[in-house]
């Protein structure tokens, strides 16, 4: 899910991405829709039942929330799959974003049930592949990873940091339903999933004088 992106620097939208409005993220400031969303774009349609059971839900709140989501434009019913006793769902659009500040600044509490939605959902889908990396394949046990690199970059930077990050990950085959059955052999789907996190706590230089003289002492990051 390519889902909480904060892009001040311009609104360059992806092929099949939705921009959230006020309205969407509200919608979207669930954590049970934000994961519903994630498995429909992951595992492609599928019923209230069968994500319910993927997310330990009973089937009324998946029918709820994907009712929730279906008004606001986010799902759709799959009319070729569905039946009168059981109604299938997909996913209208493969990312979601979130462009600049002012939407976030005009529904802040929304704007942070949604980012925090996410959060949780990438945290769930990390622990998720922990618990099953021992009884991966050795090849697939070699690939995974999780590091963390301390940088001092000014805005500008961080933002050119970004897109560099996205510009190397699409040069790579992108994972849906529909392409899983033309990929190569051997390939399974990765996520990739990027944080740049400001840490704006640390006083600046010129905050460490304590009078006429500098105060030292050890730098942490």
């Amino acid at each position: 899910m390519t889902d909480a992106l904060e892009r001040p620097d311009g609104p360059t939208v992806e092929e099949g991405s939705v921009v959230l409005d006020a309205k969407g993220l509200r919608a979207l400031a669930h954590p049970v829709r934000v994961q519903l969303v994630e498995l429909l774009r992951k595992y492609g349609p599928s019923t209230a039942t069968r994500l319910a059971e993927r997310l330990g839900v009973n089937s009324g709140t998946a029918s709820y929330h994907l009712r929730q989501l279906g008004a606001a434009g986010f799902v759709e019913e799959d009319a070729e799959r569905g039946n009168a006793r059981e109604r299938w769902w997909h996913s209208v659009h493969r990312t979601t974003e979130l462009h600049g500040r002012d939407l976030a600044d005009r529904e802040p509490e929304a704007a942070l049930a949604y980012l925090q939605s996410v959060a949780a959902a990438y945290t769930l889908r990390t622990q998720q592949t922990l618990n099953e990396l021992q009884t991966m394949p050795r090849a697939w046990r070699g690939t995974f990873d999780m590091s963390d690199w301390a940088l001092r970059l000014t805005p500008e930077e961080t933002v050119a940091l970004r897109q560099e990050l996205r510009d190397v990950i699409a040069r790579y085959r992108r994972d849906t339903p529909e392409a899983a059955a033309s990929a190569p052999e051997g390939a399974e789907r990765i996520s990739v999933i990027t944080h740049l996190l400001p840490e704006l706590d640390t006083p600046a230089p010129s905050e460490l004088h304590t009078g006429p003289e500098t105060a030292t002492g050890t730098e942490t990051s």
